[in-house]
């Protein structure tokens, strides 16, 4: 089976575009597709848009129309954990979609995408990747270091951190110091992004496992759109070689 690899904005698909070998192009839904190879891995490629409702029309298609055995995002986030810098790589083991839940007491109190607590009760709270799937990624990135950013990206010197956690999704780009550490504290996220959670529900959906490999653009606080816009083009590199070092474990 081939892996479906979704991307959000044009930053993030030319690191992988650009290495993809016999490719083919399809049009589905308005949005193109690269079918081809990656690395000699059988891939599908799609730069599917920002937010939510765009990475889960390109996971259904991808899971449905190309029959694609995992569903993979690579890209860029915002960093919640304070020990986070620019650069650093967060790996998911859960998406959570943090702006799914009851709106109460002038704020949200996040609940499992789909359900309310009074109608449809759960104990489910976000999508995790299988244990197994973790513990192979985790081997296969035991001896891997990235090179460290350039002084024009933040870079200190020192190689970005590959590190595990909770990555919290919402259809809002993250500008707001308090917010960030609200999301820290209360949900545990140590990356916030506008698609992981959609993709993670659509592959539990059809049963299928899916990753979400975020490199830390800008710290979602007071200056994290001036960040992104400096910082974007070289900390996507960081996730695509990520994902192309795991594809033999994918």
């Amino acid at each position: 089976m081939s892996i479906g690899i979704i991307c959000a904005i044009p930053q993030e698909l030319g690191h992988l575009a650009a290495a993809l070998g016999e490719v083919e192009r399809h049009i589905h839904g308005g949005v193109e597709f690269l079918s081809g190879t990656l690395d000699s891995r059988a891939v599908v490629l799609v730069g599917g848009g920002v937010g939510k409702v765009n990475a889960a029309l390109t996971a259904t298609l991808l899971a449905d129309r190309f029959a694609c055995g995992t569903l993979v995002f690579s890209g860029v986030a915002g960093g919640l954990d304070p020990d986070l810098a620019v650069g650093d790589i967060v790996i998911g083991e859960r998406t959570l979609q943090h702006d799914a839940g009851v709106l109460q007491g002038e704020r949200t109190h996040t609940y499992q995408a789909g359900h309310v607590p009074f109608f449809n009760p759960t104990d489910q709270l976000g999508y995790t990747v299988p244990a197994p799937l973790l513990q192979q990624i985790r081997q296969r990135l035991d001896d891997f270091a990235l090179p460290p950013l350039s002084p024009a990206a933040g870079g200190t010197g020192r190689p970005p951190r590959i590190t595990f956690g909770t990555i919290l999704t919402g259809d809002q780009f993250l500008n707001c110091e308090a917010t960030r550490q609200r999301l820290f504290q209360e949900l545990g996220g140590r990356a916030v992004e506008m698609e992981g959670g959609a993709i993670g529900q659509v592959a539990e959906a059809f049963g299928l496992p899916h990753l979400v490999i975020r490199a830390l653009s800008d710290l979602a606080g007071a200056e994290s759109h001036f960040d992104f816009g400096r910082f974007v083009e070289e900390t996507a590199f960081g996730s695509a070689a990520i994902l192309r070092h795991l594809l033999p474990v994918l």
